[in-house]
């Protein structure tokens, strides 16, 4: 015998009260954020400042008086490596806080590129400072420090060019991308 009862069948929709978000809103905390850091000279676009390179740039400086100071090689010597959120938590920079806030949850493939270059110029800064102190002649430390400064002033520069956005999407696109969400 086949059963004409009604089958019964369980409703699994849900009636949702759908949130409604004002995007004009969204978008004035991105502009506000944006000139904040603007303001801090940190790049609103990749979250970095370059005040970090300043750290890089001092043992650029003492290594470039070495030739023909060779007493300077004691300065560099007592250069110390700091990472970005060290720099600027030593620092007098106006917004440190704001600087380590905006470096921690910057684009982590950008922070990534970046801290990668960081890491091998204080690598190849340590290995120099290392060098220097077992060398006995003021020309070999005369030679290590040119040396030194040919590689890492190059990679101070494509840093600096990460902090300011160069190369992370380039063209037309990206700067229309970013207007329109800025």
């Amino acid at each position: 015998m086949t059963s004409t009862a009604p089958k019964t069948v369980k409703n699994t929709t849900q009636k949702t009260t759908p949130t409604h978000r004002d995007p004009s809103r969204k978008d004035a905390g991105k502009t506000a954020r944006a000139a904040e850091l603007r303001a801090a000279n940190i790049n609103p676009r990749t979250g970095l400042a370059t005040d970090y390179l300043n750290h890089f740039n001092e043992a650029i400086m003492l290594l470039e008086m070495i030739p023909d100071m060779p007493d300077c090689a004691k300065d560099f010597l007592t250069w110390r490596p700091l990472s970005y959120r060290e720099h600027f938590a030593a620092s007098n920079f106006r917004a440190r806080e704001l600087a380590i806030a905006a470096y921690d949850t910057a684009d982590p493939s950008i922070r990534g590129e970046f801290d990668s270059l960081t890491g091998a110029m204080t690598s190849i800064l340590t290995a120099v400072g290392a060098a220097m102190r077992e060398a006995r002649q003021d020309k070999t430390r005369a030679t290590l420090a040119e040396q030194a400064t040919g590689w890492v002033k190059p990679l101070v520069m494509l840093a600096g060019g990460i902090i300011n956005g160069q190369g992370i999407q380039s063209g037309p696109e990206a700067d229309v991308d970013y207007i329109m969400t800025h």
